[in-house]
């Protein structure tokens, strides 16, 4: 299946699950990364999910990284170039939801894109190469292309498709997708 077709695919079938579903899929993708050897680095980039979309929860991942005393970083998007702006989260950090749905920091620190070890990546489809879909723009594979993290990670509810048929090369493969019940790892 092409990007296109994924997509749909992938937002009908979340559009499926129950919030319990996606509650207790989220803790278990959760419970996963911690068998990761990605623990020892200071910077993870993290998403903050769309409610209306059904995105993973990643309010566990949150608190695993907290716990770990881990700067913790988010974004706020530009849609006018797609390009993605890094805060760090603290609890002085207000969020807004943007029109999107995309709960966005309103301020806070900076953080460069280069001093991002790890990233968690939300997607709605990968295959078995690492490559995924998310939803069309190019955010993450433009800052991906910039930041170069120790390592790329995404967070599915589902299992990965045989081949997306019209990835390229523009395209920033994951290192690791971390499903509910198992971890691909691409490295």
């Amino acid at each position: 299946m092409n990007k296109s077709e994924l997509r749909k695919k992938y937002k009908a079938l979340r559009q499926q699950l129950s919030l319990i579903e996606i509650e207790e899929k989220s803790m278990a993708i959760a419970n996963q990364l911690l068998q990761l050897d990605i623990w020892n680095y200071q910077y993870y980039h993290i998403f903050l999910p769309i409610t209306e979309q059904k995105e993973i929860n990643t309010e566990f991942i949150l608190h695993i990284l907290q716990g770990k005393d881990k700067h913790i970083v988010i974004s706020k998007s530009d849609f006018s170039n797609s390009s993605l702006s890094h805060y760090l989260l603290t609890d002085q950090t207000k969020l807004t939801i943007n029109k999107w749905g995309i709960p966005e920091p309103t301020d806070g620190i900076p953080i460069p894109d280069n001093k991002i070890d790890v990233v968690f990546i939300p997607l709605l489809a990968f295959d078995k190469q690492g490559n995924r879909v998310g939803y069309g723009k190019g955010f993450y594979d433009r800052f991906l292309k910039l930041s170069k993290p120790k390592f790329c990670i995404g967070l599915s509810l589902f299992e990965a498709e045989i081949k997306i048929n019209d990835a390229n090369k523009l395209d920033i493969p994951l290192d690791y997708c971390v499903l509910p019940d198992k971890t691909y790892n691409f490295i």
